[in-house]
């Protein structure tokens, strides 16, 4: 066995928001051991941590019931704002613990649509965070659209032409190379375009980090679920730098596979917590010894 350089991205699993999210709910039950709380929807895309707070009493719902009790927290991506409202139609207490990166987002998307601009929104549409960001924005226009592609923007070429001035906002996590993509396309077709770059600083250093780690590495390995979001991206993006794999945990890293990788680069996703990555790491060097 090749003796194998291990480094880890400084930016690697929990951010700012997600953090806050978790800790929050923990606190939550902590504080109000008696009542009845639960989350609507996963509180981040991770299976360990929804497990970790389904064990202290937290549950996940997927979806509301007519009558509830207790407290119903609102999940780090955000909700539309008639889900707000059913939350506490329903006889709920609301915690809202909506990322403030989303937040911020959904109140740009809101100014837009305000200011008669055609509202581009690039981000992939059945994401919960883009779901939340359209709703807001939809309250006040009916110009708005999602696309990750220009082939999802084209049928809407001919209205965008037309409409004196076309706004962009960008769901959180999303890659710096997709809003260029849309962009590109728009600034040909639209009169007036205005750019929000929205993604979240984390996830921009995060992806610049990974890309950097990457160029020194003949191995990546990307911890973080398969149904996040800005893990995946990572992943898209570390494969065109060198060898990548997308792991969920350390029970699918099989290291027989990369025995000849002498420098190992790891990242992790924004909700991917340190514990997770830390076993990672130990399996790494147990097939090193």
């Amino acid at each position: 066995m090749v003796n194998q350089n291990i480094k880890l991205a400084k930016f690697a699993g929990f951010c700012y928001g997600v953090k806050r999210a978790v800790e929050t709910a923990k606190k939550l039950k902590e504080e109000n051991p008696d009542k009845n709380i639960c989350i609507l929807g996963e509180l981040i895309h991770n299976t360990d941590v929804i497990n970790e707070l389904e064990m202290l009493g937290i549950k996940t719902i997927y979806e509301l019931p007519e009558k509830g009790e207790g407290i119903c927290v609102v999940r780090s991506h955000g909700e539309p704002p008639e889900v707000f409202e059913k939350i506490k139609n329903a006889g709920f207490e609301l915690v809202d613990l909506t990322c403030p990166d989303v937040k911020k987002v959904q109140q740009r998307a809101i100014d837009l649509a305000k200011n008669d601009y055609f509202v581009v929104i690039v981000g992939k549409p059945n994401h919960p965070e883009v779901i939340g960001i359209k709703a807001n924005a939809d309250l006040y226009s009916d110009k708005v659209v999602v696309a990750t592609t220009i082939e999802e923007l084209e049928p809407y070429a001919s209205e965008i032409k037309s409409h004196k001035k076309v706004g962009v906002v960008v769901q959180t996590t999303q890659m710096v190379s997709t809003l260029n993509l849309i962009v590109n396309y728009l600034n040909t077709i639209a009169k007036e375009v205005l750019i929000h770059n929205t993604i979240c600083q984390s996830t921009a250093m995060r992806q610049k980090e990974a890309k950097e780690l990457a160029q020194e590495s003949d191995l990546m390995i990307v911890v973080g679920s398969k149904k996040s979001a800005n893990t995946t991206h990572l992943a898209e993006i570390l494969k065109n730098c060198t060898e990548t794999v997308h792991i969920e945990n350390d029970s699918e890293l099989n290291m027989q596979n990369y025995e000849n990788a002498i420098n190992i680069g790891i990242t992790a996703g924004a909700s991917t917590p340190q514990t997770v990555i830390n076993k990672v790491i130990s399996k790494i060097k147990e097939k090193t010894k």
